[in-house]
């Protein structure tokens, strides 16, 4: 178990050295295994704090280079320390660039009225498409959005809910009223 492994490991994930240590010590070493051990966990503790009520946050917008597409995300935690973390800052700019990037109609696969999936050939890829949290990340395809939440929520120790959001496109969308 060198060094190396266990800075990269607490790198990638926020935790503490002690976690990535004895996630180390429990893969034999294997830094990849390790790195499944530690996001188990982090589904285990996101599953823990999911009815916690989050009442705490950010509102956050991501504006794309040139100016004609942009969105605006509130996300919330439990309480206002978290909220003004880097961890947290940093997650709510990335759903908001996500949901200008990907174009997400819905948060989870629960939103999704079942009239819209109703005639589909294959409504797995249309969920994956449409839902923020079945969608790749933008910054790293290996991961979900919802694996970045509960990893984010590994990270706080709270709980973290995307409450809502809205994109914007220039020349699309409603009239004004």
């Amino acid at each position: 178990m060198s060094l190396d492994a266990i800075k990269r490991l607490r790198e990638l994930t926020s935790v503490g050295i002690n976690e990535c240590k004895n996630a180390l010590g429990e893969s034999g070493g294997d830094f990849d295994k390790a790195l499944e051990i530690l996001r188990r966990r982090g589904i285990q503790v996101a599953e823990k704090r999911g009815g916690r009520t989050a009442s705490q946050g950010l509102v956050d917008a991501y504006v794309h280079f040139g100016g004609n597409l942009g969105a605006l995300v509130e996300i919330n935690c439990e309480t206002d320390f978290v909220a003004r973390t880097d961890v947290f800052k940093k997650f709510t700019r990335d759903v908001a660039m996500q949901v200008a990037a990907a174009n997400p109609k819905y948060i989870k696969r629960e939103d999704v009225p079942a009239s819209e999936l109703e005639g589909l050939k294959n409504a797995d890829d249309y969920i994956k498409q449409v839902c923020l949290f079945e969608q790749s990340f933008v910054k790293d395809s290996k991961l979900t959005m919802s694996d970045y939440l509960r990893d984010v929520i590994a990270q706080t120790g709270e709980n973290v809910v995307i409450r809502r959001f809205t994109r914007f496109s220039l020349g699309t969308g409603d009239e004004p009223r």
